[in-house]
């Protein structure tokens, strides 16, 4: 799936939208550049959750967990990880793998592909999303803003 956002609001729109489709048990790989979104589209779920907390990256904390709030939600903790400073090792010693795959738990992880090749290896489930800036054309047509972004779910 592939979204086209032109603006930070589209994405908290898009991302509130998608985590209606959450069950439980997911786990989310993000990636993308500084910038590039990563933040606001985990902020946008957690709306989605009736989460009203204020969600920022959990930079230098690494992990931060949420009680969803809304009540017909098979989601009931939603997990916001921020793997730029860590190894995957790292998570697993702050005890991110107690909520891996739970039936009650979302999981996003910034930075994803840090993390990716140990999750293979560790059989961990996860879905891929790249947030990327687009950039308006070289002949100057169809010119974008600074705040367009293509959010691919894989």
């Amino acid at each position: 799936m592939t979204y086209l956002s032109n603006c930070e609001q589209k994405t908290l729109d898009f991302a509130s939208t998608f985590s209606s489709s959450l069950k439980g048990g997911e786990v989310f790989l993000l990636d993308g550049t500084l910038g590039s979104g990563k933040s606001v589209f985990i902020r946008g779920i957690a709306t989605g959750l009736g989460i009203k907390n204020r969600l920022t990256s959990p930079t230098f904390v690494i992990m931060k967990i949420y009680s969803v709030k809304k009540r017909n939600s098979s989601v009931k903790r939603l997990i916001h990880v921020d793997a730029y400073r860590v190894e995957a090792e790292d998570l697993f010693q702050i005890g991110l793998q107690e909520y891996l795959n739970d039936p009650q738990t979302a999981v996003f992880i910034e930075w994803g592909s840090k993390v990716e090749k140990k999750f293979k290896k560790s059989k961990i489930n996860f879905t891929k999303i790249k947030i990327r800036k687009v950039k308006a054309s070289a002949s100057g047509g169809n010119k974008l803003s600074d705040q367009e972004r293509q959010i691919i779910i894989e």
